[in-house]
């Protein structure tokens, strides 16, 4: 049992695993859960902290806000699988958290606004509208039909020259509405032509196979 804890520990945190010294918010916790389900699932080690050292967790009182947090802050709720592991006389509390590959679950943000939210490595990020039409338009099956017109022309090129662009720039050369912007960004993604790579900046684009990616 020991083994199992010391193993995920010797890995580091990464995109299906977080360490937590403790739980003090249960609307904080709730978006790890939500951006492990939305990606690849995950698991959380409360009473870790992020260096791997094992302090253990301080009362019962930290799974029953994970479990508010599950219930009361994720819509739709996300259910988990839990494990109490004794280490060196200290409780570690494992949280396994499933990917769910047919809905998007979603988290309230600092001002209590209902938001999906991805894990990319050892981060959570707030997903972007365009990922988000993508995600659900992938799910539909209907199938994309794109017009290869000047617009499509211009990202692409750029793409080809300079690596990679942001809705706002893209949508500033091309002289279009956002919403048309965000509407062809999200028919090269279903496509898989592009590729969205989420940042603390923000998300950019990049031609299919440039740099990592996240495609949903």
């Amino acid at each position: 049992m020991d083994k199992h804890i010391q193993n995920l520990i010797r890995q580091g945190e990464h995109q299906q695993l977080d360490f937590k010294f403790c739980i003090t918010d249960s609307k904080k916790i709730a978006r790890t859960l939500v951006a492990f389900s939305n990606t690849d699932g995950g698991k959380i080690l409360i009473g870790v902290k992020d260096n791997g050292a094992i302090t253990g967790i301080h009362s019962d009182e930290e799974f029953y806000m994970v479990q508010a947090a599950a219930q009361m802050y994720c819509r739709p709720a996300i259910h988990f699988e839990y494990y109490n592991w004794e280490i060196t006389g200290k409780t570690v509390l494992e949280i396994i958290v499933p990917k769910k590959n047919n809905l998007l679950h979603y988290a309230p943000n600092e001002q209590d606004k209902w938001r999906v939210y991805i894990r990319v490595e050892d981060q959570n990020f707030l997903a972007n509208i365009v990922f988000i039409r993508a995600w659900k338009r992938k799910r539909k099956n209907t199938g994309t039909l794109v017009r290869y017109t000047e617009t499509e022309r211009i990202l692409l090129t750029h793409l080809k020259k300079t690596g990679h662009i942001s809705l706002s720039k893209f949508q500033r050369m091309a002289k279009i509405s956002r919403y048309k912007a965000e509407s062809i960004l999200v028919n090269l993604l279903v496509l898989k032509i592009i590729n969205i790579h989420f940042t603390d900046k923000g998300a950019f684009y990049t031609l299919k196979g440039d740099g990592e990616k996240y495609e949903g």
